[in-house]
Protein backbone atom coordinates (compact mmCIF):
# COMPACT_ATOMS: atom_id res chain seq x y z
CA UNK A 1 0.00 0.00 0.00
CA UNK A 2 1.10 3.55 -0.72
CA UNK A 3 1.05 6.14 2.07
CA UNK A 4 -1.96 7.88 0.48
CA UNK A 5 -3.97 4.62 0.68
CA UNK A 6 -2.92 4.09 4.28
CA UNK A 7 -3.97 7.60 5.25
CA UNK A 8 -7.28 7.50 3.35
CA UNK A 9 -9.47 6.11 6.20
CA UNK A 10 -8.37 8.96 8.49
CA UNK A 11 -7.58 11.73 5.99
CA UNK A 12 -9.91 14.24 7.66
CA UNK A 13 -8.58 13.28 11.11
CA UNK A 14 -4.99 13.70 9.92
CA UNK A 15 -5.76 17.19 8.64
CA UNK A 16 -7.38 18.01 11.98
CA UNK A 17 -4.20 16.89 13.77
CA UNK A 18 -2.13 19.29 11.67
CA UNK A 19 -4.46 22.13 12.65
CA UNK A 20 -4.35 21.09 16.31
CA UNK A 21 -0.55 20.91 16.31
CA UNK A 22 -0.16 24.50 15.15
CA UNK A 23 -2.89 25.69 17.50
CA UNK A 24 -1.19 24.07 20.50
CA UNK A 25 2.23 25.51 19.58
CA UNK A 26 0.97 28.95 20.54
CA UNK A 27 3.31 30.64 23.02
CA UNK A 28 3.95 34.11 24.40
CA UNK A 29 7.64 33.58 23.58
CA UNK A 30 8.24 33.86 19.80
CA UNK A 31 11.38 31.70 19.82
CA UNK A 32 9.42 28.80 21.30
CA UNK A 33 6.98 28.81 18.39
CA UNK A 34 9.76 29.35 15.85
CA UNK A 35 11.87 26.35 16.94
CA UNK A 36 8.90 24.05 17.60
CA UNK A 37 7.33 24.78 14.22
CA UNK A 38 10.71 24.35 12.51
CA UNK A 39 11.23 20.83 13.82
CA UNK A 40 7.57 19.74 13.47
CA UNK A 41 7.32 21.07 9.90
CA UNK A 42 10.68 19.65 8.80
CA UNK A 43 9.34 16.73 6.78
CA UNK A 44 8.71 13.97 9.33
CA UNK A 45 6.55 11.02 8.38
CA UNK A 46 4.06 11.62 11.22
CA UNK A 47 3.87 7.84 11.53
CA UNK A 48 3.07 7.92 15.24
CA UNK A 49 0.04 10.25 14.99
CA UNK A 50 -1.16 8.16 12.03
CA UNK A 51 -0.86 5.04 14.18
CA UNK A 52 -3.04 6.66 16.86
CA UNK A 53 -5.74 7.70 14.38
CA UNK A 54 -5.89 4.37 12.56
CA UNK A 55 -5.93 2.32 15.77
CA UNK A 56 -8.74 4.42 17.23
CA UNK A 57 -10.87 4.02 14.10
CA UNK A 58 -10.05 0.31 13.82
CA UNK A 59 -11.24 -0.06 17.42
CA UNK A 60 -14.54 1.60 16.52
CA UNK A 61 -13.91 5.02 18.07
CA UNK A 62 -16.46 7.59 16.85
CA UNK A 63 -15.64 10.82 18.74
CA UNK A 64 -12.79 13.29 18.12
CA UNK A 65 -10.51 13.13 21.18
CA UNK A 66 -8.13 10.93 19.20
CA UNK A 67 -7.04 14.07 17.34
CA UNK A 68 -5.75 15.55 20.61
CA UNK A 69 -4.18 12.21 21.51
CA UNK A 70 -2.32 12.07 18.19
CA UNK A 71 -1.10 15.64 18.75
CA UNK A 72 0.15 14.72 22.23
CA UNK A 73 2.10 11.80 20.79
CA UNK A 74 3.66 14.02 18.10
CA UNK A 75 4.71 16.58 20.75
CA UNK A 76 6.34 13.90 22.91
CA UNK A 77 8.13 12.48 19.88
CA UNK A 78 9.32 15.93 18.76
CA UNK A 79 10.59 16.72 22.25
CA UNK A 80 12.70 13.54 22.21
CA UNK A 81 14.14 14.54 18.80
CA UNK A 82 15.13 17.97 20.08
CA UNK A 83 16.86 16.45 23.11
CA UNK A 84 18.45 13.63 21.07
CA UNK A 85 20.05 16.02 18.62
CA UNK A 86 21.63 17.95 21.47
CA UNK A 87 22.91 14.79 23.19
CA UNK A 88 24.26 13.39 19.89
CA UNK A 89 25.58 16.78 18.71
CA UNK A 90 23.75 16.11 15.44
CA UNK A 91 23.98 18.70 12.69
CA UNK A 92 21.45 17.25 10.23
CA UNK A 93 18.02 15.66 10.50
CA UNK A 94 15.64 14.90 7.60
CA UNK A 95 18.06 16.62 5.25
CA UNK A 96 17.94 19.95 7.12
CA UNK A 97 20.10 21.53 9.84
CA UNK A 98 18.98 20.50 13.31
CA UNK A 99 17.48 23.13 15.60
CA UNK A 100 20.56 22.98 17.85
CA UNK A 101 22.73 23.67 14.80
CA UNK A 102 20.59 26.73 13.99
CA UNK A 103 19.79 28.13 17.44
CA UNK A 104 22.12 26.36 19.87
CA UNK A 105 21.73 23.66 22.50
CA UNK A 106 20.02 25.62 25.27
CA UNK A 107 17.01 26.84 23.24
CA UNK A 108 16.55 23.35 21.75
CA UNK A 109 16.47 21.66 25.15
CA UNK A 110 14.10 24.26 26.59
CA UNK A 111 11.69 24.06 23.64
CA UNK A 112 11.74 20.28 24.05
CA UNK A 113 10.70 20.85 27.67
CA UNK A 114 7.91 23.15 26.47
CA UNK A 115 6.56 20.43 24.16
CA UNK A 116 6.61 17.86 26.97
CA UNK A 117 4.74 20.18 29.32
CA UNK A 118 2.22 21.17 26.64
CA UNK A 119 1.61 17.47 25.95
CA UNK A 120 0.82 16.85 29.61
CA UNK A 121 -1.51 19.86 29.69
CA UNK A 122 -3.41 18.31 26.80
CA UNK A 123 -3.53 14.92 28.56
CA UNK A 124 -5.38 16.55 31.43
CA UNK A 125 -7.89 17.99 28.95
CA UNK A 126 -8.61 14.51 27.54
CA UNK A 127 -9.66 13.55 31.05
CA UNK A 128 -8.70 9.87 31.04
CA UNK A 129 -6.55 8.68 33.93
CA UNK A 130 -5.83 5.45 32.05
CA UNK A 131 -4.49 7.35 29.03
CA UNK A 132 -2.43 9.61 31.29
CA UNK A 133 -1.05 6.58 33.14
CA UNK A 134 0.06 4.91 29.89
CA UNK A 135 1.67 8.07 28.53
CA UNK A 136 3.36 8.99 31.84
CA UNK A 137 4.91 5.54 32.05
CA UNK A 138 5.95 5.62 28.40
CA UNK A 139 7.62 9.03 28.76
CA UNK A 140 9.56 7.77 31.78
CA UNK A 141 10.69 4.60 29.99
CA UNK A 142 11.74 6.63 26.93
CA UNK A 143 13.94 8.83 29.14
CA UNK A 144 15.48 5.72 30.72
CA UNK A 145 16.11 4.28 27.26
CA UNK A 146 17.93 7.43 26.18
CA UNK A 147 20.12 7.34 29.29
CA UNK A 148 20.83 3.64 28.73
CA UNK A 149 21.85 4.33 25.14
CA UNK A 150 24.12 7.12 26.34
CA UNK A 151 25.86 4.80 28.81
CA UNK A 152 26.39 2.28 25.99
CA UNK A 153 28.13 4.77 23.69
CA UNK A 154 31.71 3.68 23.09
CA UNK A 155 31.09 0.25 24.64
CA UNK A 156 31.85 -2.62 22.23
CA UNK A 157 30.74 -5.20 24.81
CA UNK A 158 27.03 -4.37 24.56
CA UNK A 159 25.09 -7.60 23.97
CA UNK A 160 22.07 -8.21 21.76
CA UNK A 161 19.89 -8.17 24.88
CA UNK A 162 21.41 -4.83 25.85
CA UNK A 163 20.64 -3.47 22.40
CA UNK A 164 17.03 -4.70 22.64
CA UNK A 165 16.61 -2.96 25.99
CA UNK A 166 17.75 0.32 24.43
CA UNK A 167 15.48 0.22 21.38
CA UNK A 168 12.49 -0.91 23.44
CA UNK A 169 12.90 2.17 25.62
CA UNK A 170 13.97 4.84 23.15
CA UNK A 171 11.73 3.89 20.22
CA UNK A 172 9.28 1.01 20.68
CA UNK A 173 7.73 2.31 23.90
CA UNK A 174 6.22 5.33 22.15
CA UNK A 175 4.83 3.14 19.35
CA UNK A 176 3.27 0.94 22.04
CA UNK A 177 1.79 4.02 23.71
CA UNK A 178 0.27 5.14 20.38
CA UNK A 179 -1.78 2.01 19.78
CA UNK A 180 -2.41 1.24 23.47
CA UNK A 181 -3.82 4.70 24.32
CA UNK A 182 -5.94 4.69 21.15
CA UNK A 183 -7.49 1.36 22.16
CA UNK A 184 -7.94 2.66 25.71
CA UNK A 185 -9.62 5.86 24.48
CA UNK A 186 -11.94 3.68 22.40
CA UNK A 187 -12.93 1.77 25.58
CA UNK A 188 -11.89 -1.50 23.96
CA UNK A 189 -11.94 -4.81 25.80
CA UNK A 190 -8.86 -5.82 27.84
CA UNK A 191 -8.05 -8.39 25.13
CA UNK A 192 -8.03 -5.74 22.40
CA UNK A 193 -6.07 -3.28 24.56
CA UNK A 194 -3.41 -5.90 25.25
CA UNK A 195 -3.17 -6.91 21.59
CA UNK A 196 -2.91 -3.30 20.45
CA UNK A 197 -0.19 -2.56 22.99
CA UNK A 198 1.83 -5.52 21.70
CA UNK A 199 1.09 -4.48 18.11
CA UNK A 200 2.68 -1.07 18.71
CA UNK A 201 5.64 -2.52 20.62
CA UNK A 202 6.46 -5.07 17.91
CA UNK A 203 6.05 -2.46 15.18
CA UNK A 204 8.38 -0.09 17.05
CA UNK A 205 11.07 -2.74 17.50
CA UNK A 206 10.94 -3.67 13.80
CA UNK A 207 10.95 0.02 12.81
CA UNK A 208 14.12 0.75 14.82
CA UNK A 209 15.93 -2.32 13.51
CA UNK A 210 15.29 -1.17 9.94
CA UNK A 211 16.55 2.31 10.94
CA UNK A 212 19.76 0.70 12.16
CA UNK A 213 20.11 -1.27 8.92
CA UNK A 214 19.62 1.89 6.86
CA UNK A 215 22.43 3.59 8.77
CA UNK A 216 24.80 1.19 6.97
CA UNK A 217 22.85 0.50 3.80
CA UNK A 218 21.19 3.76 2.76
CA UNK A 219 22.59 6.91 1.20
CA UNK A 220 22.87 10.34 2.77
CA UNK A 221 20.52 12.13 0.36
CA UNK A 222 17.70 9.63 0.90
CA UNK A 223 18.24 9.23 4.65
CA UNK A 224 18.52 12.94 5.37
CA UNK A 225 21.53 12.19 7.56
CA UNK A 226 25.03 10.83 7.04
CA UNK A 227 25.56 7.11 6.45
CA UNK A 228 27.51 5.67 9.37
CA UNK A 229 26.24 8.23 11.90
CA UNK A 230 25.75 5.48 14.50
CA UNK A 231 29.35 4.38 14.11
CA UNK A 232 30.54 7.99 14.19
CA UNK A 233 28.76 8.37 17.55
CA UNK A 234 30.12 5.08 18.89
CA UNK A 235 26.69 3.43 19.08
CA UNK A 236 26.83 -0.40 19.10
CA UNK A 237 23.67 -1.23 17.13
CA UNK A 238 22.61 -4.73 16.08
CA UNK A 239 24.44 -4.79 12.70
CA UNK A 240 27.72 -4.08 14.51
CA UNK A 241 26.98 -6.50 17.36
CA UNK A 242 26.19 -9.31 14.91
CA UNK A 243 29.19 -8.46 12.69
CA UNK A 244 31.52 -8.79 15.70
CA UNK A 245 30.07 -12.25 16.42
CA UNK A 246 30.84 -13.49 12.89
CA UNK A 247 33.99 -11.54 12.02
CA UNK A 248 37.59 -12.71 12.21
CA UNK A 249 39.67 -11.72 15.24
CA UNK A 250 41.37 -8.99 13.24
CA UNK A 251 38.05 -7.61 11.95
CA UNK A 252 36.50 -7.77 15.42
CA UNK A 253 39.38 -5.74 16.85
CA UNK A 254 38.84 -3.11 14.13
CA UNK A 255 35.12 -2.78 14.94
CA UNK A 256 35.74 -2.66 18.70
CA UNK A 257 38.30 0.08 18.20
CA UNK A 258 35.89 2.06 15.99
CA UNK A 259 33.08 1.83 18.57
CA UNK A 260 35.38 2.94 21.39
CA UNK A 261 36.85 5.80 19.39
CA UNK A 262 33.82 6.94 17.37
CA UNK A 263 34.25 8.57 13.97
CA UNK A 264 34.14 7.09 10.48
CA UNK A 265 37.83 6.69 9.74
CA UNK A 266 37.40 2.95 9.02
CA UNK A 267 33.81 3.15 7.74
CA UNK A 268 34.45 1.60 4.33
CA UNK A 269 36.23 -1.42 5.80
CA UNK A 270 33.57 -1.86 8.48
CA UNK A 271 30.79 -1.62 5.88
CA UNK A 272 32.52 -4.44 4.01
CA UNK A 273 32.72 -6.56 7.18
CA UNK A 274 29.04 -5.94 7.95
CA UNK A 275 28.06 -7.07 4.46
CA UNK A 276 30.35 -10.11 4.40
CA UNK A 277 29.18 -11.38 7.81
CA UNK A 278 25.50 -11.15 6.85
CA UNK A 279 24.84 -8.78 9.75
CA UNK A 280 22.35 -6.70 7.78
CA UNK A 281 20.38 -9.77 6.71
CA UNK A 282 20.37 -10.99 10.32
CA UNK A 283 18.95 -7.65 11.50
CA UNK A 284 16.37 -7.58 8.70
CA UNK A 285 15.23 -11.12 9.53
CA UNK A 286 14.77 -10.21 13.18
CA UNK A 287 12.76 -7.15 12.13
CA UNK A 288 10.65 -9.42 9.93
CA UNK A 289 9.82 -11.63 12.94
CA UNK A 290 8.57 -8.63 14.90
CA UNK A 291 6.67 -7.39 11.86
CA UNK A 292 4.84 -10.72 11.57
CA UNK A 293 4.10 -10.71 15.29
CA UNK A 294 2.63 -7.20 14.96
CA UNK A 295 0.42 -8.28 12.06
CA UNK A 296 -0.82 -11.28 14.06
CA UNK A 297 -2.14 -8.94 16.78
CA UNK A 298 -4.59 -7.39 14.32
CA UNK A 299 -6.64 -10.61 14.35
CA UNK A 300 -8.57 -9.29 17.39
CA UNK A 301 -9.99 -6.39 15.36
CA UNK A 302 -13.06 -6.54 13.11
CA UNK A 303 -12.47 -6.07 9.39
CA UNK A 304 -12.41 -2.41 8.34
CA UNK A 305 -10.55 0.00 6.10
CA UNK A 306 -8.63 1.23 9.15
CA UNK A 307 -7.51 -2.30 10.06
CA UNK A 308 -6.30 -2.87 6.48
CA UNK A 309 -4.45 0.44 6.65
CA UNK A 310 -2.76 -0.60 9.92
CA UNK A 311 -1.41 -3.69 8.18
CA UNK A 312 -0.26 -1.45 5.32
CA UNK A 313 1.48 0.85 7.81
CA UNK A 314 3.47 -2.11 9.17
CA UNK A 315 4.57 -3.09 5.65
CA UNK A 316 5.52 0.51 4.86
CA UNK A 317 7.55 0.85 8.07
CA UNK A 318 9.75 -2.06 7.05
CA UNK A 319 9.96 -1.55 3.29
CA UNK A 320 11.37 1.96 3.31
CA UNK A 321 14.54 3.75 2.30
CA UNK A 322 14.57 6.43 5.03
Amino acid sequence: MQIQQIMAPVAADFKAVDTEIHKQLSSKVPLVEKIAEYIIDSGGKRMRPLLVLLTARACGYQADRHVELATIIEFIHTATLLHDDVVDASGMRRGKPTSNAKWGNAPSVLVGDFLYSRAFEMMVDIGSLDVMSILSKATNVIAEGEVLQLTNVGNPDVTEDGYMAVIKGKTAMLFEACSHTAACLSQSSPEVEQAMAKFGLDLGLAFQMIDDVLDYEGDSDTLGKNVGDDLAEGKPTLPLIQAMKKASDEERILIRKAIRKGGTEDLDKILEIIRETGALEYTKNMALEYKNSALNQLAVLPESDAKTALAGLVELALNRSH
